[in-house]
């Protein structure tokens, strides 16, 4: 695939690897300071604080930040707060956070607004170069007299306004003298362009509404087509990179650089978006979503926003090595969520603590186990990590093993607890089941086995075998516990169409009660354990207190996805 674009007066062709192993951006980066275009390579992240940033973000985060670190440049973060409307400080401080817990540090902090009365100033250049009028049509008359992909836009009756009426007209609504939507100020290019962004786009509108940042100082708000490309000229940006979708706004970007007469010319480069398979990736609707009370806020852990992960337990890590395999290509296209999972997967297994939890708990009783003793069992931290050592556990003669490791009359080739089935606990002893005890309706709610004290594991017993093993928690000392059990929040793929409760996944949150060992009496928030058998675990730190621990499901153990292995041709 070829990519052509152009730089300061140049035409430059880069080749992309179909596969995405070329990052066509880092070659452009490359080039431009090998041939001194560049002397210093800044970039920017530039979020709208309306909303909280999803999985989606990390990659524009990741290109931005990890360019800049890679080629000795800056990175700005900078809010586009160009709509008092939609924006609020809570964004702003909850954008900082997930971006420090991606492991990244900006060298500036900027707000668009920090640039109004800049802006404002270009904008009357604008109007005096006969580059920019005021228009009085409603915004359905506007939507009208744009026309559409095969048919022209129609000039406004207002575009042939003298200057000094325009100037007139602009410093009015900037005195607040005109209502929200009774005048706008338009760029006058093209109503005959092929490129809709061209046509006439506005470039200020009205609004009576206090910003977050400058209060009641401003009633009228730059449009971001017309901001966004000011803001990278005031910071020295030196390469824009956004995602596929403001591709078309090119023209108008370097378009606003230009006849603006901005001393600094950065350069807009655009790169696929990442979209999750089964999941809501837009803010819009991410917001409908706490708004409408369907979800617990914007970290519910089955929220893709970079919150929501953080809660759930995912870690910086597993997101960068998700972002890394995906590379960055000219194209977008939908990736898996399991491919997101098998990352954290990954990066859990060599990091998390192995441990015994009872998540839906059947009470046995070992009856020729003497009823006083007690032992402390060694067990391996992390079989993938000597370093971490071994922990002990505590056994004595009742434990409470998993309700699904237990079947009556169980089906063929079932290994686990059955009467008169014999199984190993893990690294204690083989136990037999000997009896069930019910309750008045039939449950069982007990069970009597016997132990064999010569089967202790690391005794060297080799002896007969048992071909299953079950996890435990000693009754003595097992805390009482809540477990939060994640599916996909979505039943289906993402239906713009239907209500979004129609599209929620009624099992996407299952809660169960159960029990934890005492070596996870004094957990602490956000820490992360592999529950033998059940998956990996995140410490929630929200609703986990002294004595209520609870813990969210991350990833189960195993998945069916499968990395696909590079081929040795090409």
């Amino acid at each position: 695939m070829e990519l052509t674009t152009l730089r300061n007066g140049r035409k430059v062709e880069i080749m992309e690897n179909i596969s995405g192993s070329n990052d066509f951006i880092r070659e452009i980066v490359s080039e431009d300071l090998k041939t001194g275009h560049v002397k210093q390579v800044v970039t920017r992240f530039p979020p709208e604080p309306n909303g909280y940033l999803h999985i989606g973000h990390a990659k524009s985060i990741f290109i931005n930040f990890g360019i800049a670190q890679e080629f000795a440049g800056k990175t700005n973060l900078r809010f586009d707060d160009t709509n008092p409307l939609k924006e609020d400080n809570e964004y702003v401080n909850a954008i900082q956070e997930d971006v420090a817990w991606l492991g990244f540090h900006w060298d500036g902090l900027y707000f668009a607004s920090d640039y109004f009365e800049e802006m404002f100033q270009r904008a009357v250049l604008l109007i005096k170069k006969g580059k920019a009028y005021v228009d009085d049509q409603t915004a359905e008359e506007l939507r009208l007299t744009r026309g559409t992909l095969t048919e022209q836009g129609q000039d406004s009756l207002y575009r042939t306004r003298t200057i000094d009426e325009n100037l007139d007209l602009f410093d009015h609504m900037r005195q607040g003298e005109f209502g929200d939507g009774e005048r706008v100020l338009r760029a006058k290019i093209d109503m005959t362009s092929p490129n809709l962004n061209l046509r006439d786009p506005v470039l200020y509108r009205i609004s009576h509404a206090p910003h977050h940042n400058t209060g009641d100082k401003w009633c009228i708000y730059p449009m971001y087509a017309f901001a966004h490309p000011l803001e990278d000229a005031i910071e020295g940006v030196t390469h824009s990179l956004c995602t596929l979708e403001f591709k078309d706004q090119r023209p108008l970007y370097d378009w606003v650089i230009r006849e603006c007469e901005m001393p600094h010319v950065p350069h807009q480069y655009e790169f696929g978006r990442l979209n999750l398979s089964n999941t809501v990736m837009s803010k819009r609707n991410l917001k409908k979503l706490v708004d409408e009370g369907l979800v617990d806020g914007w970290d519910d852990p089955r929220m893709p926003t970079l919150s929501g992960l953080r809660r759930r337990g995912f870690t910086p890590e597993s997101i960068r090595s998700f972002v890394e395999e995906l590379g960055v290509t000219v194209t977008g296209g939908e990736v898996d969520y399991k491919l997101l999972e098998y990352h954290a997967r990954q990066d859990l297994n060599l990091r998390a603590p192995r441990t015994m939890a009872v998540i839906r708990p059947l009470k046995v009783v070992i009856t020729n186990y003497p009823e006083n003793q007690v032992e402390m069992l060694d067990m391996e931290v992390n079989p993938e990590d000597a370093s971490m050592g071994t922990k002990q556990v505590q056994f004595s003669r009742e434990i409470y093993i998993e309700q699904e490791d237990f079947m009556e009359v169980p089906p063929p080739k079932y290994h686990r607890l059955y009467p008169g089935n014999e199984v190993r606990l893990k690294n204690a002893y083989f136990i037999k089941c000997n009896e069930v005890v019910k309750d008045n309706q039939g449950n069982v709610v007990e069970l009597r086995c016997t132990y064999d004290s010569e089967t202790k594991s690391g005794s060297g017993f080799t002896g007969r075998k048992v071909k299953g093993t079950i996890h435990w928690v000693d009754c003595k000392t097992a805390i009482p516990a809540e477990f939060r059990l994640y599916e996909p929040l979505l039943a289906g793929e993402f239906d713009e169409n239907k209500p979004l409760e129609q599209l929620i996944n009624p099992d996407s949150l299952k809660v169960e009660y159960g029990y934890i060992g005492a070596d996870l009496k004094n957990v602490k928030i956000q820490e992360k354990y592999q529950f033998i058998r059940h998956g990996f675990f995140n410490v929630d730190p929200k609703e986990t207190t002294t004595d209520h621990k609870v813990f969210n499901l991350i990833v189960s153990l195993k998945s069916s996805f499968k990395i696909e292995q590079p081929s040795a041709k090409r």
